[in-house]
């Protein structure tokens, strides 16, 4: 690039842009780069210098090829404008590619594949990222190289606006990373609004794992403990609440896991006999109480009609839940099974061992739960 041009373009100099462009001899001067790729059009869209863009576009017949080329980044005019938050320059550029009907410049990713819109979204320009949307729908059918499209982005910053506009196109992406989709973000987020529409237009997201765990958005809201989207995925589809994770795990188990009582009276109120065994290793969510010690989720299940029947129940191992309660030796939560009529304290196990002999190998409070032993009759 001339010298000349670089600062009148850094400096914002129409002027000096519209001299250096009659002198003779120069009609391409314009088109001349830095080391790193930008044209006049990145310089002043990095300075913000939208006077000046709009003198090189309207008085240049180059205009096209200035506004479709490509810096070493992948950034045409227009994505450099956006990143720098350069809005209403932005916007012009924009209108400018519209009206040259150049919508292979507007959809151009740069090298993190991310298109303007991406980047609007997430750089919470919202109006931008509306007045894209407008003139440019297929920006909303970009993934970038993290698998996240726009939708998914807004919807991770609760842009119900944005969100609502890139709902409406049909082929509009909704993916983000590791396999995970808007309905995960809608959930992170405990967005029931958003979390409902989607369930309205694409309730298949619901059913989608993702890629590290193979959790559902059910299986996730279920462990953040997002009540109204649970709520909101179960209204729509009772039989989301009887589906297992990939490795067996049922959702009661899953909240018992995080002692998340509530969750679990929401999924049993629109799931009756939801499912509470894990496949792997026969554990209730009354075992996974009582193993990770969540004292209020094992008063719970005691005190629920439901899941009365839990209390006596064996895993693959044979044990009780009474049994896992004792190793851990949680007093509270051995006291309040014991309260428990129907307990059975003489259960054994696969191995011929009964509550009170795993006593033995609790050294800690073992006086205590002792105690508690003595005093229950058989």
């Amino acid at each position: 690039m001339d010298q000349r041009l670089l600062e009148a373009a850094t400096r914002g100099d129409a002027p000096s842009m519209k001299q250096l462009l009659a002198a003779p001899g120069d009609s391409d001067v314009l088109l001349g780069t830095t080391p790193r790729g930008n044209n006049c059009l990145h310089i002043a869209s990095i300075q913000g210098h939208e006077e000046f863009c709009k003198d090189v576009v309207t008085t240049l017949d180059h205009s096209p090829a200035l506004l479709s080329a490509v810096n070493n980044d992948g950034e045409t005019p227009l994505l450099t404008a956006v990143t720098r938050g350069r809005v209403p320059l932005a916007s012009f550029l924009l209108r400018c590619c519209r009206d040259q009907q150049l919508s292979e410049t507007i959809l151009k990713q740069d090298k993190h594949g991310c298109n303007a819109l991406h980047h609007a979204i997430r750089s919470r320009l919202r109006d931008l990222a509306l007045e894209l949307i407008q003139v440019e729908p297929a920006l909303s059918e970009a993934v970038n190289q993290s698998g996240q499209s726009p939708m998914f982005i807004a919807v991770m910053r609760n842009y119900e606006d944005v969100f609502e506009k890139l709902l409406e196109i049909p082929s509009s992406a909704h993916g983000g990373p590791g396999g995970i989709n808007a309905l995960y973000a809608a959930a992170r987020n405990s967005n029931s609004v958003i979390a409902k529409m989607i369930m309205e237009t694409r309730p298949a997201l619901a059913s989608e794992e993702e890629g590290r765990n193979k959790n559902t958005p059910l299986q996730l809201a279920t462990l953040w403990s997002r009540i109204d989207v649970v709520r909101v995925l179960l209204e729509h589809d009772r039989s989301l609440g009887y589906r297992f994770s990939a490795d067996g795990e049922p959702l009661l188990v899953s909240a018992a896991f995080r002692g998340h009582v509530s969750v679990a009276r929401e999924l049993l109120k629109y799931c009756p006999d939801a499912p509470y065994t894990y496949t792997s290793n026969g554990w209730t969510c009354l075992h996974v109480a009582a193993i990770f010690q969540q004292t209020e989720f094992v008063e719970f299940v005691l005190g629920s009609p439901q899941l009365r029947g839990l209390i006596n129940m064996q895993d693959s191992d044979g044990n009780t839940a009474l049994h896992l309660a004792v190793a851990v030796c949680n007093p509270k939560i051995v006291a309040a099974l014991l309260l428990r009529q129907d307990i059975d304290v003489t259960m054994m196990n696969k191995k011929t061992i009964t509550p009170i002999m795993v006593l033995s190998g609790a050294a800690d409070k073992a006086k205590t739960l002792n105690y508690m032993f003595s005093q229950y009759t058989y």
